[in-house]
C-alpha cells in the first residue's frame, strides 16, 4: 500500500468540508446583509444558525449524492459538473425554505442566491485547479494486474486505458494461466483485476490477495449480484444467506407506484411548456409527426407501446428495426438536441401514469431485442421482475451502447438493492447524465449489440 493511500478518504474529507465552507461563508453573509435585513421579524441568533445550518447541510447531502466528494476518482471536469450541480440544487432547495419563512408577498429577490450561485461556481473550478495535481502527485496510478478471459481482453484494455490516472497495466495474463503462474505475477503489482476467471480459481486469488493486502477489483458474475440482495439469516449458528428472489416486496410495490403518480403527475406539469415546444421544432423541421409509439416489454413480459418525441426520419426503420450507430444519418438535426437533453424521452410520463413504467427501472426493450439477447445470455429476462422505466441504474451508470450482459447486471443491482432511498437517488443523478455526452454514445461500426 502507498504511503500516502491510507490518508486518502480523509484528504477527499478535508477539501470537501473546506468546499462547503466556503460556500457557506458567502451564503451566511448573503442571508446576514439581505435576506434576513427584509424579513418582517428578522429572526435571532438561532434563527440564523438554523437557516446557515440548513444550507450547509443542503450542500452536503447534494454534493455527496452527485459524488462531488471523490476527488482522485473522478476525472476532472466530472467531479466539477457533480459539485456544481450539487451547490445549484442545494441553492435552489434554500432560496424555496426562504420564500416559506418569508410567508409575505411578493417573494423574496432572487438575485443574491444567484449571487451565491455564481460565487460557489468560482470556488469550485478554483479549488479543483489547486486539488488536482496535489492529488495526483500524492495517489499516481495503481499498478494494475489484469487477469481475464481472451474474449474480452480487448474490451477491458480499451476501457482500462481511458483512466490512466487511477490504473497503469503492468501486465495482462489470461485466465487460463494455472493458478501458481497467476500468484506470481502479483508480487511487483498494487491491485488485481479479474474477469471471466474460473470460480475455484478466482476464490483461491481473492484468498491470496486478501492474505498479502493487495487491492482486487472483480467483475460480478450474475449469482454474485443476486446475492447482493440476500437476508441474513440467524435462525441457528451456522450463518445463511436468504435469497427470496421473487422482485419487489408488495409493499415495495404500493410505495414505489404511489411515487410514480406523484412525481410523474408533477413532471408533466413542469414539462409540457417545453414538451409543447419540442413537438413544434419536430413538426417544423421536417413536417412529420411530433411523437411515435413502438412496442416494449415490461414486468413479466407483458407488451406495451411506449410514446417518445421522434427523434429520427419518419421512415427510419422501413428496413426493419436496428441499434442507432455513431453519426447515425437518420437523425434528425432536432433529433439529435433532444436525445441530447434527454428530451425525447418526455412522453414516457403518460406511460408512467398508465402504470406501463416505472419512474426508475431497467430499459424497456422490444421483444425481439429480448429473445435475441436471450440467445446470448438466458439471464437477460430477469430484468423483468419489475416494471420497465424512464431512468435507472443501467442508464446512469452504462452507456447507450454498453453491452446486454452488463446492462442486465447493472439492472440486477438495483433490483437486488432496491429501496425507496435509491430510486430517489437515481432520480437526482439522472439530472447529470444530462450533461453527460458519453451516455448517449451509439453502438460502434461492427458492433452487435447495443
Amino acid at each position: 500500500m502507498d504511503k500516502f493511500d491510507q490518508y486518502k478518504r480523509l484528504l477527499r474529507l478535508g477539501v470537501a468540508a473546506f468546499e462547503i465552507l466556503i460556500e457557506t461563508v458567502f451564503f451566511a453573509g448573503i442571508w446576514y446583509r439581505i435576506y434576513n435585513g427584509m424579513m418582517e421579524r428578522p429572526f435571532e441568533n438561532k434563527g440564523n444558525l438554523m437557516m446557515i445550518g440548513c444550507y450547509a447541510l443542503y450542500l452536503a447531502v447534494f454534493i455527496c449524492m452527485y459524488g462531488g466528494m471523490k476527488y482522485a476518482y473522478y476525472r476532472k471536469g466530472q467531479l466539477i459538473l457533480s459539485q456544481i450541480l450539487g451547490s445549484l440544487i442545494a441553492n435552489a432547495v434554500i432560496y424555496i425554505q426562504i420564500i416559506m419563512v418569508f410567508r409575505i408577498f411578493p417573494f423574496p429577490i432572487l438575485w443574491p442566491v444567484a449571487a451565491v450561485s455564481a460565487a460557489d461556481i468560482l470556488i469550485i473550478f478554483l479549488l479543483n485547479q489547486i486539488s488536482e495535481p496535489v492529488f495526483r502527485r500524492l495517489f499516481p496510478p495503481r499498478r494494475l494486474l489484469l487477469i481475464c478471459n481472451p474474449g474480452s481482453r480487448d474490451n477491458l484494455l480499451r476501457k482500462i486505458s481511458a483512466r490512466k490516472d487511477l490504473y497503469e497495466v503492468t501486465r495482462c495474463v489470461s485466465a487460463g494461466e494455472p493458478l501458481y503462474r497467476l500468484k506470481r505475477e502479483l508480487q511487483d503489482c498494487d491491485a488485481m483485476m479479474l474477469c471471466g476467471i474460473e470460480e475455484q480459481k478466482r476464490n483461491m486469488l481473492i484468498k491470496y490477495c486478501y492474505e498479502r493486502s493487495i487491492r482486487i477489483y472483480v467483475a460480478p458474475e450474475i449469482t454474485d449480484i443476486l446475492l447482493r440482495g440476500a437476508d441474513k439469516l440467524h435462525s441457528f449458528d451456522t450463518p445463511f444467506l436468504l435469497l427470496r428472489n421473487y422482485g419487489l416486496s408488495f409493499e415495495q410495490r404500493v410505495i414505489k407506484r404511489t411515487m410514480d403518480v406523484l412525481i410523474s403527475g408533477f413532471l408533466l406539469i413542469i414539462a409540457s411548456p417545453f414538451m409543447l415546444l419540442t413537438a413544434l421544432a419536430i413538426r417544423m423541421e421536417d413536417h412529420g409527426p411530433a411523437l411515435f409509439k413502438q412496442e416494449r416489454v415490461t414486468m413479466e413480459g407483458r407488451k406495451f407501446f411506449i410514446y417518445k418525441f421522434r427523434s429520427m426520419i419518419v421512415d427510419a426503420e422501413k428496413n426493419g428495426a436496428q441499434f442507432s450507430t455513431k453519426n447515425d444519418s437518420r437523425i434528425t438535426k432536432v433529433g439529435g438536441f433532444i436525445r441530447a437533453t434527454r428530451l425525447d424521452e418526455l412522453p414516457q410520463l403518460l406511460n408512467i401514469l398508465k402504470g406501463d413504467m416505472s419512474i426508475v427501472g431497467p430499459r424497456p426493450e422490444r421483444q425481439q431485442y429480448i429473445e435475441e439477447f436471450c440467445q446470448e445470455t438466458p439471464e437477460f429476462i430477469y430484468r423483468l421482475k419489475v416494471k420497465a422505466g424512464l431512468t435507472g441504474y443501467a442508464q446512469i451508470y452504462g452507456k447507450y451502447n454498453t453491452t446486454p450482459l452488463d446492462k442486465l447486471k447493472l439492472d440486477l443491482m438495483y433490483i437486488e438493492t432496491y429501496s425507496v432511498f435509491l430510486d430517489i437517488r437515481l432520480i437526482f443523478l439522472t439530472l447529470k447524465i444530462m450533461f453527460t455526452k458519453e451516455s448517449t454514445e451509439g453502438v460502434e461500426d461492427g458492433q452487435n449489440h447495443a
